[in-house]
């Protein structure tokens, strides 16, 4: 019997859409055109992802949030909202203060089967997340055209990055 996938969006939120932001992603808009076709593709097995600042920064987070002070806002802050079109009733959405998302929360909701992932940053959150969960046992599908790095060349870098990885996790262009 065929397990069906999980699509995991990767924080689609505003911090990373709006071109203003010091960690936006240029190709931004394209990814989240490709994350909703997937949507319409695996619904209702769709569950999404926010990045948010950890409420007192800890070991190597301390410098970090020290060189983005800027992103030093609470969980409810406008800037860490999900992007229009993507939440929905019933939809679950994992917030967690790490670039990687996988844990026992996703796990949890996904329930062990293959996982499909786009969203943003290629290569921070989705490769955190793709790596975690590979390790974890769990089959990775990430599709490109559904993913936005911190720029060409970095999403390039980590969807091959990524490939080192097969048969754990596969890299495709695209999914319809």
């Amino acid at each position: 019997m065929t397990q069906t996938p999980w699509l995991v969006l990767i924080d689609l939120q505003r911090i990373f859409a709006s071109p203003d932001s010091p960690w936006a992603a240029p190709r931004f808009e394209a990814a989240a055109a490709g994350c909703a076709r997937l949507v319409e593709r695996f619904a209702p097995n769709v569950v999404l992802t926010r990045f948010v600042a950890p409420e007192r920064p800890w070991g190597a987070w301390v410098p970090y949030y020290e060189e983005f002070a800027f992103a030093r806002v609470p969980d409810g802050d406008p800037l860490y909202a999900l992007v229009d079109g993507f939440a929905a009733p019933g939809r679950p959405v994992v917030t967690a203060p790490t670039f990687g998302k996988w844990g026992p929360e996703l796990a949890a909701l996904t329930g062990g089967t293959p996982i499909v992932l786009g969203g943003v940053s290629t290569d921070c959150c989705v490769l955190s997340t793709a790596l975690a969960a590979a390790d974890a046992g769990v089959a990775v599908t990430v599709v490109a055209d559904a993913c936005a790095g911190a720029g060409d060349v970095e999403h390039a870098r980590a969807l091959d990055a990524m490939r080192l990885y097969a048969p754990l996790i596969t890299v495709v262009d695209s999914l319809g």
